[in-house]
């Protein structure tokens, strides 16, 4: 869908559900605190470290110390991890229950079915070798252009993107409309810029992934000696693209990401390619309304269809559905993926137990009917009304944050009061499920499901272009442990898959509540109006609705916050890019800010607390902070540092914190604190 997606974390595809964990529960509730603290846990305090001297070490410092990373995972968290376990057992329950026994519903039948030839080792064994030659079949009858337009639909709707993306995206100055959208793609590393760096770690890696290709291109068939040859030819195609690619900080301003010029547009760009016969192929023979995102990648496609020989783009195809297929295929195409793409690139040691693999793979493909049985027997009623009650509140301290900002003249004001008012609140799950009756399953063959499950949502996405968008519909599937705000369609979403405790507890403290997922709430609100989601409209639409004299103060706002986060080294030789985690930074700002305003009112009229060891405020920044307690493999970090708009965990404790004079008053702290920040940032 859209490109401009805010999310509360973001991890690569590449890692493989990286945030589940090895050690099942028995069911959907959290373990208890320690002690008599409700939805904190004292035990894993460090109090040899002042809360004011650095907060996330005082909060988590015994939960790091004692917690070991399980060796199938890059790294692991108190907060997502742990709820994602849970959230995963109660999927496996379901779906071995639906293997158990005769579905009485033709989505059960699927459900089951999935599950089990995911789960069939034996028999994919046995049928791995056919369906990957039938999957690359066709590529070797490619002769000419026509041929090579048709193949590259054919594996735009099924497994991978190589070459380019195609996919439908809201108009980003009619968002109430869906187009085309025309993106870069293609790379078998996990950015651009693994291409292109040239320090010693970067020439290294690109030899391994050599070697990587060399090894499963030997494993479907290719032979020895021809092998390498093939890896070069393919790496110097995406190395091409590479070039070509805009920046991860480049796409993160919206403008440089909208050129509608529709197909007559596209023809005149990049008239070397077919693009009439791709879109019939496609099945979207009328398309006509379409935007090119990165337009310079185009260009660069237009001379790369005529330059390279076209056994050498038959060679990268083969590549693409190897690479994208082998997941999906016999244990010597799942191991070697694994020792590149997890080990060698997150330092991970195992491969997830295979039923994690099978459950993620039928959340994937039928996530919404999955997501409904999940819905009912981990969230009620009365937790959807706790979250809606919590949000009402963030957002009432959004628009009184609003309207007394000295720095926020009234035209300008007036525009972001409509645009807070008009953000639409997804709690939970869906109204409506998705139907799911044109999926076809096949129980024989897990990489037919896998590809029948992708095709089956390209036929739905694809049929979206030209159309008006459903405005009920989902970006995330219910079981999901995370959270969005979609500045197109001016909507926030929290799956019940993340209100579960220890960011959400039916039965916890007000203050813990607020602090864990109130903050997550505040969070998502912000993106509206941090530096991408600001340039949206109430409506969706791109827009600069900005007078030129608050534009310039939110900017000198937004500067500091690049300053203070490029300032943070997770690694030793590498800084967090202020710019590019500049809109999750102000978020986070912002939404911790917007929490405790909105706790702050909630507890008016209120009877007193319980006793506690702890004051109501420092329970809310207790209960935010270990919600984010956190370890990571280094290799695992230097990857997200690289790709993730999103700070690592300590600091996305420390660094709003470090800005909040309500911080420092709750713990006493003194002024030379170094918690406290000299030069502290304050946008919203």
């Amino acid at each position: 869908m859209s490109k401009t997606r805010a999310t509360l974390s973001v991890f690569s595809p590449l890692l493989l559900l990286t945030v589940v964990s090895t050690t099942s529960t028995s069911s959907a509730q959290a373990p208890s605190a320690s002690d008599g603290t409700p939805g904190v846990d004292e035990s894993i305090l460090d109090r040899s470290v002042s809360p004011c001297d650095d907060f996330y070490r005082f909060a988590c410092g015994g939960w790091i110390k004692k917690t070991e990373i399980p060796a199938d995972r890059p790294g692991w968290s108190r907060g997502f991890s742990e709820i994602n376990e849970r959230n995963q057992t109660v999927l496996k329950d379901l779906l071995e229950q639906s293997t158990a026994k005769p579905a009485t519903d033709a989505n059960g039948k699927k459900l089951g079915d999935l599950y089990k030839a995911c789960m069939d080792e034996p028999t994919i064994e046995k049928t791995a070798s056919a369906d990957l030659a039938s999957l690359l079949g066709p590529i070797g009858k490619i002769k000419n252009a026509d041929d090579l337009a048709k193949e590259l639909a054919r594996q735009h709707a099924g497994i991978g993107k190589p070459l380019f993306d195609f996919s439908p995206s809201p108009d980003f100055k009619n968002a109430n409309q869906i187009i085309g959208n025309l993106d870069q793609s293609g790379l078998g590393l996990p950015d651009r810029d693994y291409y292109l760096k040239t320090d010693e770690k970067s020439e290294s890696l690109r030899k391994e992934y050599l070697g990587h290709v060399e090894r499963m291109l030997v494993l479907s068939g290719v032979a020895k000696d021809k092998a390498a040859a093939q890896a070069q030819t393919i790496f110097a195609i995406e190395k091409r693209l590479a070039q070509a690619s805009m920046s991860r900080v480049e796409r993160r301003e919206p403008k440089n990401l909208y050129h509608r010029i529709d197909l007559d547009g596209v023809v005149a760009l990049a008239p070397n390619f077919a693009w009439k016969t791709y879109f019939a192929a496609l099945g979207i023979p009328t398309v006509k309304e379409i935007n090119v995102a990165t337009p310079e990648f185009f260009k660069e496609l237009n001379k790369l269809v005529v330059e390279e020989k076209l056994e050498n783009l038959k060679t990268y195809l083969r590549w693409q559905q190897v690479h994208g297929a082998a997941m999906g295929l016999s244990k010597p195409f799942v191991e070697e993926s694994f020792s590149f793409y997890s080990k060698r690139l997150t330092g991970t040691d195992k491969i997830l137990p295979r039923w994690k693999r099978c459950v993620g793979f039928v959340d994937h493909a039928m996530g919404e009917s999955l997501g409904m049985s999940f819905v009912a027997k981990t969230f009620g009623d009365d937790g959807k009304a706790k979250a809606l009650d919590i949000i009402h509140g963030i957002e009432s301290s959004m628009e009184q944050s609003i309207k007394t900002l000295p720095w926020m003249d009234e035209p300008t004001r007036k525009a972001a009061l409509e645009k807070l008012h008009r953000i639409a609140n997804k709690i939970g799950f869906p109204e409506k499920p998705r139907s799911y009756d044109a999926l076809v399953v096949n129980p024989g063959s897990h990489l037919k499901n896998i590809l029948s499950s992708a095709q089956f949502e390209s036929k739905r996405e694809l049929a979206k272009i030209g159309k008006p968008r459903d405005k009920g519909e989902w970006l995330m599937t219910p079981p999901t442990v995370n959270a969005y705000y979609e500045p197109l369609f001016n909507e926030i979403a929290f799956p019940a898959g993340i209100l579960q405790p220890p960011m959400f507890g039916r039965t916890v403290p007000r203050a813990v509540n607020y602090g864990a997922i109130g903050m997550v709430m505040g969070h998502e609100v912000t993106h509206g109006f941090d530096d991408e989601g600001r340039q949206f409209d109430a409506d969706g639409n791109l827009r600069d609705w900005w007078s030129q004299t608050v534009n310039t103060e939110f900017n000198r706002r937004a500067q500091c916050v690049v300053e203070q986060y490029s300032g943070y080294k997770p690694l030793p030789d590498a800084n967090i890019d202020g710019k590019l985690t500049l809109g999750e930074n102000i978020a986070d700002l912002g939404g911790l800010k917007l929490a405790l305003l909105a706790y702050r009112s909630s507890q008016k009229d209120q009877p007193a607390a319980a006793k506690s060891t702890y004051s109501d405020e420092q329970l809310f920044f207790l209960g935010m902070a270990q919600a984010w307690c956190e370890r990571r493999r280094p290799e695992y970090s230097r990857l997200l540092i690289n790709v993730d708009p999103h700070s690592p965990a300590e600091f996305r404790v420390n660094g709003p914190l470090s800005n909040m004079p309500e911080f420092f008053s709750a713990w006493k702290c003194a002024p030379t604190a170094k918690m406290i920040r000299k030069n502290q940032c304050q946008v919203w």
